[in-house]
């Protein structure tokens, strides 16, 4: 059995959903996204992968949206680039940054859910966390204030004691 959910795009510009046989939204593909589920989109008529402009047309009607990650600068950075000799590589930079950025993600949800362990209150295990660092910064706190008081005295024409 295939893998690869089948979504077929008609004419009148809906996409048909061959897997639940019905036809779904913009909305219902980024879903499908967020769920990590494999899918083609194909051109009715001519059955060629358009995948790409349909993902486009996700991305188009998020940024439309009250939070859009890509700034004016970054898109017109980008424009400039297609066309450019350096097309491919910065294509390959930014798949690569965003792979990177995923991966450090991952591992900082997993370290922290090895901070918290299998905590079944982990906002108390956070604060219990936080009480145990109180006497560090209590100590750094100690320290910069004698430091500061030092640096006055210095200052003011006064002569730093030894400890």
């Amino acid at each position: 059995m295939n893998d690869i959910r089948v979504i077929k795009k008609y004419p009148n510009r809906r996409l048909y959903d061959t897997n639940v046989s019905r036809y779904i939204t913009l909305e219902e593909v980024r879903q499908l996204v967020l769920s990590n589920v494999k899918f083609r989109v194909e051109d009715k008529r001519t059955k060629d992968d358009i995948t790409r402009s349909i993902l486009l047309q996700v991305i188009s009607e998020q940024e439309e949206g009250g939070n859009p990650i890509f700034s004016s600068e970054l898109l017109t950075h980008i424009i400039r680039f297609y066309g450019d000799p350096m097309q491919p590589s910065i294509s390959r930079y930014l798949e690569m940054s965003l792979q990177l950025f995923l991966q450090q993600q991952t591992n900082f949800s997993e370290q922290l859910k090895e901070l918290l362990g299998q905590a079944q209150q982990p906002v108390q295990r956070l604060k219990d966390l936080a009480e145990r660092q109180v006497p560090i910064w209590r100590t750094v706190r100690k320290e910069f204030l004698k430091n500061l008081t030092r640096a006055k005295a210095v200052r003011k024409g006064g002569t730093e004691l030894g400890d």
